[in-house]
């Protein structure tokens, strides 16, 4: 058996659909209790079983559940908006260090979703070799990201228990299918897709930074599949553990970001600029950009999906699922 949490979203949706193309038939998809939009993307899976994300934690601590192979952990509050500590340290760290102290007792490998965003307005880089009590996070979100990395070094240093093999994902822009639910947090392709659907064009942030042109803001935008093959490779890779970047290593532009989505609709580009909504102001990143050499010298051997190629993947999909009227 394998558990995927926070299966009816972005990231957790696609892992269970690959796993499931791998020959898994033995899935049990965790959540909290599903939407019309969270169920829409179980659709197509052959075989599963659902559990709600309180009774995982029962069932796994009650010795109800056998013969795991492994935790994806990717249930959590993902809105960088949130302001309720209390919520944010309970869901995301006390949850997510409960799982692993399940994993530890059991020898189940454990993969859990950590955030580029823990590494705040990027001023000492985005690199994940750099330790994580450095870091500076610029919302809520971050911090309880970053917490649990600190607590699971410091555990692991102290010579606590593990589990058997055990990594952190710091995602940076994930696009691609089956994001529809997340609305505003989705990502911009989704967002161009529709804009252009519906008006013909698309509108990006002005830069709120004077040596930066508008639409300049540059983001390592990583399609869901390579975040996808990264958390696959090291659950079959347990003595590779620690925490990793899963990005592309390569920041893009807002502006390419557009364009590229306008190709891949055969449209020929047309971007306006808008003011920057006050409540991001000050908690933005105008730059991010994934370090991956320590993924790939721990053996990982796959290359990045290139932004014009994933979009046009997205694209082709979106064509599909949400056809231009």
């Amino acid at each position: 058996m394998l558990i995927v949490t926070g299966a009816a979203g972005f990231i957790a949706s696609n892992l269970a659909r690959k796993l499931a193309e791998r020959g898994e038939r033995d899935l049990l998809l965790v959540d909290h209790p599903l939407t019309a939009a969270g169920a829409a993307n179980f659709a197509g899976l052959p075989s599963f079983r659902f559990l709600e994300h309180t009774a995982l934690l029962e069932a796994l601590e009650g010795g109800k559940l056998q013969g795991v192979r492994g935790i994806f952990h990717l249930g959590a509050c993902s809105d960088t908006t949130e302001r309720n500590w209390t919520y944010l340290a309970s869901n995301n760290v006390e949850y997510t260090r409960r799982l692993w102290d399940w994993c530890a007792s059991q020898a189940v490998p454990y993969i859990y979703a950590s955030s580029a965003a823990t590494y705040g307005d990027g001023s000492r880089g985005f690199d994940d070799e750099v330790p994580p009590e450095s870091l500076e996070p610029l919302n809520l979100y971050g911090k309880s990201k970053n917490d649990f990395d600190i607590w699971a070094l410091r555990h692991v240093e102290a010579g606590g228990a593990a589990p058997k093999g055990w990594a952190g994902l710091k995602f940076f822009n994930v696009y691609g299918p089956q994001e529809s639910h997340k609305g505003r947090m989705a990502s911009m392709v989704w967002h161009s897709y529709h804009q252009i659907a519906a008006k013909g064009e698309v509108g990006l942030f002005k830069s709120t930074e004077p040596d930066m042109p508008d639409g300049g803001q540059r983001r390592d935008f990583v399609y869901v599949g390579d975040c996808v093959d990264h958390m696959i490779w090291l659950w079959e890779h347990p003595d590779v553990c620690g925490i990793f970047n899963s990005g592309t290593g390569q920041a893009r532009s807002f502006r390419e970001l557009a364009e590229a989505t306008f190709h891949a609709l055969g449209r020929e580009p047309k971007i306006r600029y808008i003011e920057m909504p006050q409540d991001l102001r000050g908690a933005y990143q105008s730059f991010t950009q994934a370090t991956m050499k320590k993924l790939g010298e721990a053996g990982y051997p796959g290359r990045p999906t290139s932004l014009e190629e994933g979009v046009g993947h997205y694209v082709a999909w979106l064509k599909t699922h949400y056809p231009p009227k």
